[in-house]
């Protein structure tokens, strides 16, 4: 096993040390659960429909709302 050194402020060292006191655990084999935990949530998709995952997108150009009802539109399309 590796050893890593991390500078933590007084504030999360605190957290840390209490949080490892109520789960009995070490502080390393806190922050090693809690690394892991994060790197596999990285590499998963986000759970949501495609509408939640670019919901933050809707409505920001502006135009007319749905070029389907103009028959307008259509007399390119394709070409």
């Amino acid at each position: 096993m590796r050893t890593l050194s991390v500078k933590l402020s007084d504030g999360l060292d605190a957290k840390l040390t209490a949080a490892a006191r109520r789960r009995k655990t070490s502080k390393s084999a806190l922050v090693r659960k809690a690394l892991e935990g994060v790197l596999r949530e990285q590499g998963m998709p986000k759970p949501g429909s495609a509408l939640d995952l670019v919901g933050d997108l809707v409505g920001c150009v502006a135009g007319p709302a749905d070029l389907s009802v103009n028959k307008a539109h259509f007399k390119t399309f394709g070409r």
